[in-house]
């Protein structure tokens, strides 16, 4: 039997200190794995949805027999091996900016991280994410059919100030420089749509979704909501 509360790691980041623990619910059944950064909790095993739904419904928009897909943030793998399930990836690569985090996987310490390492369509990178949309793609000649992200809380609410111009008009026409032609790009949020975010988006890409996605949230014995946002039909930049 497990311990009720374990740590399984903790290391210092240039964000603050980082955390990955599991624990134990006697009243669910369940064991959870969490991620706390500073003194937040950043993500949860108990909540996994709408990450899932992240992979899903980007994939589910994008049209191509085959598809070369990034995931911007590992975290506990979720999104990643949702990814994965749909036949039609071909590569994914997941950045993540913790050396931390990625070491968690190839040591296999969650759930999924060994499904997620032995796939041969996987790539773990440790880099930053947002300063790679940032550069120019033709320094990779890499296209990307769909690109995913889930890092921040939200578009306004960012682990870290840096990432803030990615949710402009200009940091997303940066972004869609390194789409395939017909690209999506999906974001996962935990605020309700942002209308403000959805402007910027729509200067970008011909067609904008804001989906809510439902889930049931034992701590609360209620509902909870997150929004997944997908882009397609990316703007040519008048010049």
């Amino acid at each position: 039997m497990s311990a009720r509360f374990e740590e399984l790691d903790w290391q210092s980041t240039p964000m603050g200190d980082l955390t990955l623990r599991r624990r134990t619910d006697l009243s669910l059944g369940v064991e959870i794995f969490e991620v706390k950064l500073r003194d937040e909790f950043l993500m949860s095993s108990l909540f996994t949805v709408a990450e899932e739904e992240l992979a899903s419904l980007g994939l589910a928009a994008a049209g191509a027999d085959q598809l070369k897909v990034l995931v911007g943030g590992l975290g506990l793998g979720y999104t990643a091996i949702a990814t994965l399930r749909d036949p039609r990836v071909s590569a994914m690569t997941v950045i993540d900016t913790m050396p931390a985090v990625i070491d968690w996987h190839e040591r296999g310490l969650l759930p999924v991280s060994e499904s997620l390492t032995r796939d041969p369509r996987t790539q773990l990178v440790l880099g930053d994410f947002f300063a790679v949309m940032r550069r120019e793609p033709e320094s990779t000649g890499v296209r990307y059919d769909v690109i995913l992200l889930d890092v921040d809380h939200s578009p306004r609410h960012q682990l870290d100030p840096s990432h803030a111009d990615l949710y402009t008009v200009s940091g997303l026409r940066a972004l869609a420089r390194h789409l395939a032609a017909g690209g999506v790009f999906a974001l996962w949020s935990d605020d309700p749509r942002d209308d403000e975010f959805v402007q910027a988006a729509t200067a970008v890409f011909a067609q904008v979704q804001a989906h809510v996605v439902d889930f049931d949230n034992p701590l609360t014995g209620g509902t909870s909501s997150n929004t997944v946002y997908v882009a397609t039909g990316s703007i040519s930049e008048t010049p």
